[in-house]
């Protein structure tokens, strides 16, 4: 039988490893939706920025589950969520209604890391996350933080 801190301990535990897994779904979206920006964009600087922020996203999925692993947890996503997957179809059908132009997709980008800024917010405001994953997921929060100021800026000049 367990004690009641043993219990706390477990439930603890076992929410630090929900919110890494939700936000490990979020990263696939965010991967997955600047790799379909690269396709859709026309520019090549564009491209390459898409290209290099799939890659940042991957980087952050390896981090996550290099946290999960050491909590002795299990990563349980691997494709994605259905809402990511919504988007990235709405991105789709806005760009081809709007001509396909990189404004629209740049848009598109600011709203998906948006959310992604939020979601990292709530986490760590609300979840009790050991120290160096704090440091971890405080790190990513900036960057996506980062990513964000460059696509306003980049659809000021996609303005132009």
């Amino acid at each position: 039988m367990k004690t009641t801190r043993e219990e706390a301990r477990e439930e603890s535990h076992d929410e630090v490893v929900n919110n890494l897994n939700e936000l490990l779904e979020k990263n696939y979206d965010a991967e997955k939706g600047f790799k379909k920006a690269l396709e859709d964009a026309k520019n090549p600087s564009l491209k390459q920025f898409f290209k290099q922020q799939a890659v940042i996203r991957s980087r952050f999925k390896t981090e996550i589950e290099k946290e999960l692993h050491d909590l002795n947890a299990h990563p349980k996503v691997k494709e994605g969520s259905t809402t990511g997957s919504l988007h990235r179809t709405w991105i789709d059908i806005k760009t081809a209604l709007s001509g396909n132009d990189d404004e629209s997709v740049l848009e598109e980008c600011i709203r998906g890391e948006k959310a992604s800024a939020k979601e990292y917010e709530e986490k760590l405001s609300k979840g009790h996350f050991p120290p160096n994953v704090k440091t971890v997921l405080t790190s990513q929060l900036h960057e996506i933080q980062n990513t964000i100021s460059k696509v306003k800026r980049l659809e000021d000049i996609a303005d132009d």
